[in-house]
């Protein structure tokens, strides 16, 4: 139990060494906090749809994004604004047009993840109901 803090070192615990593994698994309070921070980008179904279609467009413009979404043009600004602010877009200038892209690594992954998992699913429910 060499990883439980002072203050909560008297708390009866069951398994003690999955205690140390949990605690590690949390790591330092400022990463949880950065990750939910990151969560909560994610959280906003318009900014979500945003993130996955440039994950899947690539470089597209605002007014391309305002007619995949079904978002207005000034709401799909405002949103990369933030997006853009947080380090996950960034836009390149093409003449008057600003293509968006998706830039973080991590945020990549986990769409791609998320976006597999769903493709996966659809594939066996498809089966399951070709069968019956």
């Amino acid at each position: 139990m060499h990883l439980v803090p002072a203050e909560r070192a008297g708390q009866r615990t069951i398994d003690g060494h999955r205690v140390c593994d949990a605690i590690a698994a949390v790591g330092e309070p400022e990463r949880v906090r950065a990750w939910a921070d990151r969560f909560s980008l994610l959280s906003d179904p318009g900014r979500l749809s945003l993130l996955l279609a440039l994950h899947e467009a690539g470089p597209i413009a605002v007014s391309d994004l305002s007619v995949a979404t079904g978002m207005r043009d000034t709401a799909v600004s405002q949103a990369l604004r933030l997006l853009r602010t947080a380090g996950i877009v960034e836009g390149e200038k093409d003449g008057r047009i600003v293509r968006y892209r998706l830039v973080d690594g991590r945020i990549s992954a986990l769409l791609k993840h998320c976006t597999s998992q769903d493709a996966s699913a659809d594939r066996k429910a498809s089966a399951r109901n070709s069968v019956t």
